[in-house]
């Protein structure tokens, strides 16, 4: 059997990655009237992986297949004027086979069918003029939650098998293609609808063992406008679950995390701006993570390039909290191998990145990612300085079919022997994924 990585065993977890593209599952209509919505919910996704390098401190590499199912219902009805009642209920059955994945993870036995959404939620209509369109939304049950860009609360994502503890963190397998990320129990407060002033207010707690089942309050304050959006986070961690806790994780207890952000293109045709600074306020002491972002699209050039550049830093004992992917590749899992498999997993870590996307029909975008790792603090800690360079195709072939497939070629400056975690010597690793999502 395969040990975890010293990397995850310090507590610094690592997040399965979901394609942007197959984020969201799709509706096939079942009823619908000028009052309610009845919609049937399915998205399947399945994945061949194979890696040439591992990072569990095992010799050789690692070939696993993952899959699910997410399956469900959702809709809506509307109260005669006073608003609208909507709810979401949905399956996820998922598994992972072959040898699992090159972090140890998971070991290729991980099957399982779970609850994934469960949520009921009211939206305020024009009740309240002064507060816009949908001014009031109020929801709670098992969903996904996401705060800003994802930086500090993008949604439950890591989804462990039997690699680590024992097998006592398995939530069933896929865990790449993150099968699972709703947080099991909400409350959500949104006011002031999605321009101008608004905001929103909630609690959640997570039922993930490999995120200690924290619980946090958490609370925004945004203006939108044309130009973007300017924002304010602030989160607070109410408790954890000692049994399952990291000693990293225990600090969640107690600390506080803000954060100001921005996102939009500053009134500049074809270009993209974004940042966040968060600081987080805890027990040892206080820790910084921040980014900055520039892209321009070539909207008159065949192909319609976008190249953009980001730097993002986290101080040595940063906790991610619940961050996730976001707005694709590279959001806010910096690099497919290391994002996944080897680290630094947005902690102790510099990161500069390139992306550069092109989209030569209209259902075919091709792209690709550079990344260069650089550890901020390499005594008692793994030295990850690596580079990494990702190139990937997005086919949608049709409207049920979606085909995804990337290479990933990754360089760290060490291996296992010389303070690195690259098992049989510091040589590029060849990566390669393929993934097919059937939504309907």
């Amino acid at each position: 059997m395969r040990h975890s990585s010293p990397s995850f065993l310090c507590g610094t977890l690592a997040c399965s990655l979901t394609l942007c593209a197959i984020s969201q599952a799709q509706a096939y209509e079942l009823y619908s009237d000028d009052s309610r919505h009845l919609n049937a919910d399915m998205t399947a996704v399945f994945g061949l992986f194979n890696s040439r390098k591992n990072y569990d401190g095992t010799p050789g590499g690692s070939s696993w297949r993952e899959g699910y199912i997410k399956y469900g219902l959702s809709g809506d009805q509307a109260l005669a004027g006073n608003g609208t009642a909507y709810g979401a209920f949905a399956l996820v059955s998922s598994a992972t086979w072959g040898e699992g994945d090159p972090s140890g993870n998971t070991l290729g036995s991980e099957r399982t069918t779970k609850i994934e959404d469960a949520y009921l939620g009211w939206r305020s209509g024009d009740l309240f003029p002064a507060l816009g369109k949908d001014g009031v939304d109020i929801s709670g049950g098992r969903q996904v939650v996401k705060l800003g860009s994802g930086f500090l609360i993008n949604d439950d994502g890591p989804n462990l098998g039997k690699g680590p503890a024992n097998g006592t963190m398995n939530r069933g397998g896929a865990y790449y293609l993150a099968a699972r990320h709703a947080f099991d129990q909400t409350a959500l407060l949104r006011l002031g609808g999605k321009d101008g002033l608004h905001g929103s207010l909630l609690w959640l707690k997570s039922d993930n063992r490999a995120q200690a089942e924290t619980e946090v309050a958490a609370g925004t304050l945004d203006y939108t406008a044309k130009p973007g959006t300017l924002g304010l986070t602030w989160v607070h961690g109410i408790d954890v679950n000692e049994r399952w806790a990291s000693d990293a994780q225990r600090q969640r207890k107690g600390m506080n995390v803000y954060s100001v952000r921005g996102e939009g293109d500053a009134g500049l045709p074809n270009v993209s701006l974004a940042f966040e600074y968060a600081w987080q306020d805890k027990d040892s002491g206080p820790e910084k993570a921040w980014y900055g972002e520039a892209g321009y699209t070539f909207a008159d050039v065949a192909w319609t390039p976008k190249v953009s550049y980001r730097y993002t830093r986290y101080s040595q004992k940063w906790d991610s909290l619940f961050t996730g992917v976001s707005g694709g590749y590279g959001t806010w899992l910096q690099g497919e191998v290391a994002g996944n498999y080897t680290g630094p997993f947005n902690s102790n870590t510099r990161i500069q990145h390139v992306a550069l996307k092109a989209t030569p029909l209209e259902n075919l975008t091709l792209g690709a990612l550079y990344f260069d790792f650089d550890t901020v603090r390499k005594s008692n800690a793994l030295n990850l300085d690596a580079r990494e360079l990702d190139v990937y195709a997005e086919w949608a072939v049709n409207p049920h079919l979606i085909i995804t497939p990337l290479i990933g070629l990754y360089k760290p400056k060490q291996d296992a022997t010389t303070g690195g975690n690259q098992v049989g010597g510091n040589g590029t690793n060849v990566y390669s994924q393929l993934t097919v999502a059937v939504p309907f």
